[in-house]
């Protein structure tokens, strides 16, 4: 089988990066300005530790905003845990950076959108399959710049 450079999981680790830097830094010294982050993530992914109310009433997907109201923001090389306020209720959440689907500041309008791929893992192996008998290179896995329209008020 021959070598190839996997682009889309390279992009991946470097978005992951950016996104740990920024959260390190505002760890560190706090939001400037009128930056805040709208953050999607994959409420399934295993690692992910939310309250059961909020894992209930978002069973798959849930958007978190880090704005004016957050503590406890911890960041590892693995992803990190913040607290935030839901109707006077503070709730900490512990967010893997492999469970972040999208990652928006508005203020500047940038953002990051990861591509999941459940779906294609599968075809992935296939491909692999296949390749041993015709050379094809396996697709790679997307990453996108994400569209701000829809988080605009």
């Amino acid at each position: 089988m021959a070598r190839t450079i996997d682009y889309g999981n390279l992009m991946h680790r470097a978005m992951r990066g950016l996104i740990q830097s920024v959260l390190e830094d505002v760890a560190q010294n706090g939001l400037p300005g009128a930056h805040h982050f709208f953050i999607t993530f994959d409420t399934t992914h295993p690692d992910v530790a939310i309250a059961d109310w909020l894992r209930t009433r978002y069973p798959e997907e849930m958007t978190v905003v880090i704005q004016h109201w957050f503590e406890n923001l911890t960041v590892t090389d693995d992803g990190f845990s913040v607290t935030l306020n839901f109707g006077n209720s503070p709730e900490p959440l512990v967010i893997p950076f492999d469970a972040v689907r999208t990652f928006v500041d508005p203020s500047v309008e940038f953002g990051l959108r990861f591509e999941t791929h459940a779906e294609d893992e599968d075809d992935d192996e296939e491909e692999a399959e296949d390749e041993a008998e015709d050379d094809t290179p396996a697709k790679p896995h997307e990453a996108e710049i994400v569209s701000l329209d829809k988080f605009r008020k």
